[in-house]
Parts: structure tokens; C-alpha cells; sequence
């Protein structure tokens, strides 16, 4: 990857270094204008950094000539890869998102801020907001974490419905907020990837994985033992962070929010149920929280998603 090229083409193209929650962090700050809003991106997981990760110099010029893109790997992952142990909690990370923030406004303070989150992330878009009503000026959540995540009866029934054998739909059905463990999340995880379209829509349209892929490896920025702790990486052994998300309601926290905040639900996701952010917007009241259903996607964000993300931010360019 031609580095001096790509920091040619973008008046940012800088990777930093920030203390956040007392530890030393990178993160990539990337874009064509620096007078242009800023995206901060939330990743998933935990622990998930894609799409958009701090190796990602150059491979989204389409976001980064209309923003300046702020990719960082949550501590724990990717290039920030780090023991997360059960001392970690989703407070823990909201505050470094806070810090992240505060850091970015320093260095550019007459900016507008977006966020954009996804999945995990989503859930600290939304105790960001709680803890700070009017600390971004917008947010765009993908797959929208409110409640019952994995262990609820709209997985059960999906799952009801397919070719899943018995014994293990027995199994997961016996699974309970109160019993459950880490190998019970995984059968569950596993059982909608393989009989379902939660994590993704067979027919929607795949993202370029072998493209970003290919740009990670030859990233400036990462090394080796970067990339792969985009999947194996300090998380492996936390249990902490899942107790919390598997009995967490955002519902009263999304019904008040101050800034907008546009949820992108894949049509079909059900690991964080679209028919249950559509009747928690419907009934909220609320003209600062907003749904768009994106056909043929599951949970995980694919070309339709991409595509849908990119039409959202330019509106709210325009707008904040």
C-alpha cells in the first residue's frame, strides 16, 4: 500500500496516540478536508474491530472523502490488543468512548461529530448519551442493541422454524438469563449463523471482505499480530462484559435522547431484534430517534448496509 499516496490524497492521515482509561491507545485519523464533520466509529464484538478498524489507511476513500473517519480498536483488540479481564465492565468503555471524544473535539474543535456504532458499540452509543446527552451531535447505530440479546422467544421461534436437530433446539431452549454460560452464547451464536439470516442474508449482496482483508495485511499500520487479534485477541476469556449485555434494557435510555440517533436494522436481524427497535421508535415519541430497515441484511453490515450508512451520513452532513 503506497502510504505517501494515500496521506497526499487526504489533508489528515495520521495515526495518534491517546490515554484513554489509563491506558495508551492508537488511532487512526483519516480524511480528505479537515473542515469536514468527523465520524467516530464503535465497533462491535466485543472485541470485533470491522469494519472499520485502525488498519484501514486508505480502504474507504468513498466515507473519507465526505468525512474525517476516527477508527479505533477498542482496548482489548486489534492494535490495541490487550487482557480484558473481568474488572472490565460496559461503563469501563463508555468512558473511554467519552475520552476518545474529548480528545477529538481538542484537536478539532470547530467540528461536527457523528457516531457511528455497531452492534456492542451500540450499546455505548447509547450510556454515552445517557451519561452525556449532548456529547456528539449525532448518532447512527447499526444493529441496534436494546434488549434479550440470544435468549428471548423470537430466536427460539426462529429457530423453531429450521432444519436445527432437536436436541440442540432442546438445549438452547432450556437456556436462561440466569443459567446461561459461555458455551451456551456460542451454541446459540452458532445455531443462527448456520440455520438462519440473523448474522447474514443469504441474499443480500456480500461486502468486499478479500479487498479490506487484503488492504489489513498490507496496512501501514498494523503488524501481523494486529490482524489477528482483530478475532483472537483479549476478550477470549472475559465473561464480565457478556453478563451485563445479556441482562441490559436501553429502552428508557433510546426513548430519551437529545441529538438524533438513526438506527440501521438489517431486515432481518434478529440478534438485535428489528422488530423490536421498530416498536420501541414507533412508541417513543420521540422525532430525534429514527428506524431505517435495510432489505436482504442480518446483523452483520453488508454491501446493502455499506451503501445505506454512506446515504445517511451525507444526509446528516447536511443537516448538523
Amino acid at each position: 500500500m503506497n502510504n505517501k499516496k494515500i496521506k497526499n490524497n487526504n489533508e489528515i492521515s495520521e495515526l495518534c496516540s491517546f490515554s484513554l482509561g489509563g491506558y495508551q491507545q492508537k488511532v487512526l485519523i483519516e480524511g480528505k478536508c479537515k473542515d469536514d464533520p468527523i465520524v467516530i466509529t464503535l465497533h462491535g464484538g466485543p472485541g470485533t474491530p470491522i469494519p472499520f478498524s485502525v488498519g484501514c489507511r486508505g480502504l474507504f476513500p468513498v466515507f473519507t472523502d465526505e468525512f474525517i473517519m476516527v477508527y479505533w480498536d477498542q482496548l482489548g483488540c486489534g492494535i490495541n490488543n490487550h487482557v480484558i479481564d473481568d474488572s472490565f465492565s460496559i461503563d469501563t468503555f463508555v468512558q473511554m468512548t467519552e475520552e476518545l471524544i474529548g480528545k477529538i473535539k481538542d484537536k478539532f474543535p470547530d467540528n461536527k461529530i457523528i457516531i457511528f456504532s455497531t452492534s456492542w458499540g451500540s450499546i455505548l452509543s447509547a450510556k454515552l448519551l445517557e451519561k452525556n446527552p449532548y456529547a456528539v451531535d449525532c448518532v447512527i447505530a447499526c444493529g441496534q442493541i436494546i434488549k434479550d440479546v440470544f435468549i428471548c422467544d423470537e430466536v427460539r421461534n426462529t429457530l423453531t422454524e429450521t432444519s436445527i436437530p432437536p436436541k440442540k433446539l432442546e438445549k438452547i431452549k432450556n437456556v436462561t438469563v440466569d443459567n446461561f454460560n459461555g458455551n451456551d452464547l456460542q451454541l446459540i451464536s452458532n445455531a443462527l449463523r448456520k440455520y438462519t439470516n440473523a448474522y447474514q442474508n443469504k441474499n443480500g449482496k456480500k461486502a468486499p471482505m478479500g479487498t479490506i482483508v487484503k488492504g489489513l495485511l498490507m496496512s501501514p499500520d498494523y503488524k501481523m499480530k494486529d490482524f489477528k487479534a482483530i478475532m483472537v485477541n483479549g476478550y477470549m476469556k472475559n465473561t464480565s462484559l457478556w453478563k451485563e449485555i445479556i441482562h441490559i434494557n436501553l429502552t428508557e435510555q433510546l426513548k430519551s435522547v437529545q441529538i438524533p440517533y438513526i438506527i440501521l436494522q438489517g431486515d432481518t436481524d434478529i440478534v438485535a431484534s428489528t422488530k423490536s427497535v421498530e416498536e420501541l421508535v414507533n412508541s417513543s415519541n420521540n422525532a430525534n430517534l429514527e428506524c431505517r430497515v435495510v432489505a436482504n441484511t442480518g446483523h452483520m453490515p453488508g454491501a446493502e448496509m455499506m451503501d445505506e450508512l454512506l446515504v445517511v451520513l451525507k444526509k446528516c452532513k447536511k443537516q448538523i
